[in-house]
């Protein structure tokens, strides 16, 4: 059996956020260092160079890739044969400690965007707390953490539909793409959930995210 303190999830968790918030994935990079060699309209290809210039500046200066360093979404798989040890308190308390921790460390401070009355009072929490939490229980001895920061631009263009039998999700993402405008700052990538209920295909869709990037064209 394996022991877990809650000291490590914490620091876990705000390493990952710090990491995150300076460094492009590999793979991001170099697909998207493929589409500026064949993308063919001026406009676009200087902007992509403008993105993989600012990468590369974010990397070597540790300083944050977008000013808007989103909101956490955080997914658990917790392995049945772990034992959760100094926990003061729940599971998502500890994950909001990390995300606390990471977004007012003094060498990379980060913007807090969480309102802690969305809909009356709009007061922001000033620690980007809280973080949204998925957790899993699975087989195993490990825990499995998976950390992203999705800008309010992204989030905000988010898309749901329901479809019948018949409908083409192809064609439903080819006619709904151009409707975003450049509010979700493009390019970027999309993730589609599919199946289930309406909260498991939105959760599915933010999961196809984490995902390595596998498709060359």
């Amino acid at each position: 059996m394996t022991t877990i303190r809650q000291e490590d999830l914490v620091q876990s968790v705000a390493d990952a956020l710090q990491y995150i918030s300076y460094y492009h994935p590999r793979d991001y990079v170099r697909h998207l260092a493929r589409a500026y060699e064949r993308e063919q309209s001026p406009a676009a290809k200087d902007a992509i160079a403008q993105i993989l210039t600012n990468s590369r500046m974010c990397a070597e200066g540790h300083r944050p890739i977008c000013q808007d360093t989103g909101i956490v979404n955080v997914f658990l798989k917790i392995g049945m044969d772990v034992r959760l040890e100094d926990f003061r308190g729940s599971v998502a308390d500890a994950v909001n400690q990390g995300v606390r921790r990471a977004y007012l460390h003094p060498d990379n401070k980060l913007r807090a965007s969480i309102l802690d009355d969305p809909q009356f009072a709009r007061v922001n929490t000033k620690d980007n707390t809280p973080a949204v939490v998925s957790m899993e229980l699975v087989p195993g001895k490990t825990i499995e953490v998976d950390v992203a920061a999705k800008g309010g631009g992204s989030e905000a263009k988010s898309k749901f539909a329901m479809l019948n039998p018949s409908d083409s999700v192809v064609e439903w993402v080819l006619k709904t793409v151009p409707t975003m405008g450049a509010g979700w700052c493009p390019p970027g990538m999309l993730g589609i959930g599919i199946g289930g209920t309406a909260e498991k295909a939105m959760v599915l869709a933010k999961e196809a995210l984490m995902e390595p990037i596998d498709m060359s064209d």
